[in-house]
């Protein structure tokens, strides 16, 4: 092989090379940082990972917000109209929060299936509501209209 096409498929090589390892790197970077949404549903049924964090959502069930008296801490259940799954958070929650509205938190599940939130979103206005929650709704009101046509109701 003449000594410059040597030089040339080196050169290739290390470009391949650099190249892989920097997909690479990249695609290890972004599989920490995924936080993938499930439903009180899928929670509740064992779906979610423990100990990972991950994003749940549903719309937050009238009378179950808890308030420690001597600190920030706030538990609350929320729902996809199917289960129910705790939230546990401590912070301040966003001016916006309140029982009967759609919420997405982010944390990780305790054994006890109980998500502890590091952070709680609402919705911004009347008639927005988190894509991920208006979907779960969707599938949960589809399941149960199909499942009561199926059952000749």
């Amino acid at each position: 092989m003449h000594p410059q096409r040597k030089k040339r498929l080196a050169l290739i090589l290390l470009v391949v090379l650099g190249v892989g390892v920097a997909v690479g790197l990249a695609l290890t970077a972004l599989k920490q940082n995924i936080n993938l949404f499930y439903t009180p549903t899928e929670i509740a049924e064992g779906q979610a990972p423990l100990d990972t964090r991950i994003r749940a959502g549903g719309m937050v069930v009238a009378g179950s917000v808890k308030r420690a008296s001597d600190s920030l801490d706030v538990e609350f259940a929320v729902t996809d109209g199917n289960k129910q799954v705790v939230i546990a958070y401590s912070g301040i929650l966003p001016d916006l929060f309140r029982e009967g509205q759609g919420i997405v938190a982010l944390g990780r599940l305790n054994e006890g299936r109980m998500l502890v939130a590091d952070e709680v979103l609402a919705k911004h206005d009347e008639e927005y509501m988190p894509p991920e929650v208006a979907q779960a709704l969707e599938r949960v009101n589809h399941m149960s209209v199909n499942g009561a046509s199926a059952s000749g109701y």
